[in-house]
């Protein structure tokens, strides 16, 4: 009997050591994606398929409210949250940009008057209504609701539960002037609003890139930012978990500024506080001179693989909550590297590349539906 015993207890863990590390009780949700594009019930079921489980997706408030009346389109958020629920994936919101009515430019923080602050936080509050635990999108997509039919059905809600204030908040292409002062305002805006439409929601810090080209106004590594942040008085009253996006020529950068981060957190007494990496990625065009973060086909797949077993083998000791990668397919236009940071080539087909496959290998999934 002793021996039956011994020679299954090595079995077990001959099996756990065969297994990906990303296979041992990782959160359903630990593994996320960024598209550049609109989902369709393919991609999303690719993405299940796969082993993803949550959808980085922008909330930009121009799009949804583009005059100063009090009623939001949310028709460029809507579908993607119904595709996203359908296959039971959430969806992580970042919400973003102020309207022309408002500012001269979307990268102008809504902190500069009452009427700004004012809209912002109904803008928040309505987000959250909509989206969150008993949201109204989710009783106008319900089976039996006017206009639903049994294939746009979503039979259970997949309700938003965490939300990101901002995107990097920490560079000029998104926010200016880059200032810890003026996002702490917008902190101090965003999460009574929240909190007041979902009082267990989780709020999360704008995702901060690591290391910025520009400085000053311009841009602030996240973190210095990050450590700035914390000198506003009682600020961490006001978030919940930070956000890095750690892009780096190789995952050797990718550890250091994920460690230092950590690090900032801890030296701030606020060790509880989450760790999310809502962006990283490298492209597979074979161009680093150009974009230091594209390494070919092939340097794609392998630092995605390094990357993602150090967060999945360190992801305690970080704190670590979940990872996005950015993108699922490539895009032409959009930025210096979206051409080739995708796990899929551009168009309406599946077409993967070895990346895609390093990544199912990671999280146990499967390469198509």
């Amino acid at each position: 009997m002793k021996s039956v015993r011994t020679t299954a207890l090595l079995l077990v863990i001959v099996l756990a050591l065969a297994m990906p590390p990303a296979a041992q009780a990782l959160p359903r949700t630990f593994f996320g994606i960024g598209p550049q594009t609109g989902l369709t019930e393919t991609d999303v079921a690719y993405m299940k398929a796969g082993g993803i489980g949550s959808v980085r997706w922008p909330v930009g408030w121009p799009s949804i409210q583009p005059t100063p009346t009090r009623s939001y389109d949310w028709s460029s958020v809507d579908p993607a949250v119904a595709a996203a629920a359908r296959r039971g994936l959430t969806v992580l919101p970042f919400l973003y940009g102020t309207p022309s009515w408002l500012a001269p430019s979307p990268t102008t923080l809504p902190v500069d008057s009452g009427r700004a602050k004012s809209a912002w936080k109904a803008f928040v509050k309505a987000a959250v209504k909509r989206y969150g635990p008993g949201g109204s999108f989710w009783a106008e997509h319900a089976p039996g609701a006017p206009g639903v039919t049994s294939a746009n059905a979503i039979p259970r809600p997949v309700p938003v539960r965490t939300w990101q204030v901002w995107n990097e908040a920490n560079f000029f292409y998104f926010a200016f002037p880059v200032s810890t002062a003026r996002y702490a305002q917008l902190l101090k805006l965003s999460y009574p609003a929240i909190k007041s439409a979902d009082r267990r929601a989780t709020v999360v810090l704008s995702g901060l890139f690591g290391n910025p080209d520009e400085g000053g106004r311009r841009g602030i590594d996240a973190t210095k930012f990050l450590a700035a942040l914390y000198r506003v008085p009682g600020i961490k009253r006001y978030f919940d978990a930070v956000a890095l996006h750690p892009y780096a020529f190789h995952v050797d950068d990718l550890e250091e500024l994920t460690e230092e981060m950590r690090a900032v957190i801890v030296k701030n007494h606020d060790a509880r506080t989450g760790l999310y990496i809502t962006e990283m990625g490298w492209g597979s065009q074979n161009d680093p001179k150009v974009v230091a973060f594209e390494q070919g086909i092939q340097g794609q797949a392998r630092e995605l693989r390094k990357a993602y077993r150090y967060l999945i083998g360190n992801r305690r000791q970080l704190n670590l909550k979940g990872t996005y990668w950015f993108s699922w397919k490539d895009i032409q236009g959009d930025c210096s590297f979206c051409d080739s940071v995708g796990l899929f080539r551009e168009g309406e087909g599946f077409r993967p590349k070895p990346a895609w496959r390093a990544f199912v290998n990671l999280t146990s999934g499967r390469v198509r539906p």
